[in-house]
């Protein structure tokens, strides 16, 4: 397997912890909000197991029914697929990656919207960050509460720093555009214009 993606990377770290279904795995990620950080749905769950497997990085370990409920199929990581997993870890942690998120191209571009609309649009993004921040913050106290080791709230940690550092740029630019300071209306200077063709 060349690439583990990253509800691949989720699905290893859970079986690492002991052998689980599928369905208990999505289960469990959405227990412990994970979902916050890989996209998962039962069905996308079951396929990544499902090449897990087919890579030898995870191994059937038995069939349970329970009542009229249909068989599910339990797993364990392999050797190989504990190997693939500290691997990966150890990478991502070292490793910065080319990331290519949407906004940067947007607020990039976004000289071409008027002035006002794109005052007006950064403002609903601001919105929608502030709440993103108050919901972590409150996951955040939530888990002191209960003294949940850092370790395992390393993540939520890092979210909540990098949408605070989103906060402060917008709360520094909105008000630049909206007052003029950043100059919404002047044409790209023509000793420019051959470098940006």
């Amino acid at each position: 397997m060349t690439g583990l993606p990253p509800l691949g990377i989720a699905a290893l770290a859970l079986l690492a912890e002991r052998p689980m279904h599928p369905y208990e795995m999505y289960q469990v990620l959405i227990h412990r909000r994970e979902d916050r950080n890989v996209k998962v749905r039962p069905g996308s769950l079951y396929h990544a197991v499902d090449k897990l497997e087919e890579h030898g990085l995870v191994t059937a370990t038995g069939v349970e029914r329970e009542g009229n409920r249909p068989e599910r199929t339990s797993y364990a990581i392999t050797d190989a697929g504990r190997e693939m997993l500290l691997s990966k870890i150890v990478s991502m942690l070292s490793t910065p990656a080319d990331e290519y998120p949407e906004f940067p191209l947007a607020i990039a571009n976004a000289f071409m919207l008027p002035a006002e609309q794109v005052v007006d649009l950064l403002g609903q993004r601001r919105e929608r960050i502030a709440e993103q921040v108050a919901s972590l913050e409150a996951a955040g106290r939530a888990v002191q509460s209960i003294e949940l080791p850092a370790r395992f709230w390393l993540d939520a940690n890092f979210q909540l720093a990098m949408l605070r550092a989103k906060l402060a740029w917008l709360d520094a630019t909105i008000p630049d555009i909206a007052d003029g300071t950043i100059d919404w209306s002047s044409p790209i200077p023509s000793n420019l214009k051959d470098t940006i063709a």
